[in-house]
């Protein structure tokens, strides 16, 4: 399973695959064009209670992670849509967040590569 993940800040690259933003809100600061996205996943990000308790803080990442999980297993149609992407080959998680190990798509990955087989 070929995930990877890219801040929405970085240029877009002809080997990212299918580009999917899973941010509920836009990046601040960056057009439609340049994100060069195949999707845009709304529905699989956190919660806006979820985010915004979060606050992407260290030390609610792990708590963050655990209850993110848990949205993403009650989750199945949003979730059936980035497992059709991925039986097509790679795909590019792209994400707003400045931390690139703290944040949801970090445990969206983890998730996926966990839940996604077969």
């Amino acid at each position: 399973m070929d995930i990877r993940l890219k801040r929405a800040y970085e240029p877009p690259s002809a080997s990212d695959g299918a580009r999917i933003l899973v941010d509920r809100l836009w990046p601040r600061g960056v057009r439609k064009e340049a994100l060069k996205l195949t999707l845009w996943c709304k529905d699989i990000a956190p919660s806006p209670a979820l985010r915004q308790w979060f606050d992407h803080r260290a030390d609610r990442f792990d708590e963050f992670a655990a209850r993110y999980r848990a949205e993403l297993a009650a989750n199945p149609t949003a979730t059936a849509v980035l497992r059709d992407q991925l039986a097509h080959g790679r795909v590019t998680l792209v994400y707003a967040a400045r931390d690139p190990q703290i944040n949801q798509a970090v445990v969206l990955r983890d998730w996926l590569r966990t839940h996604a087989k077969g």
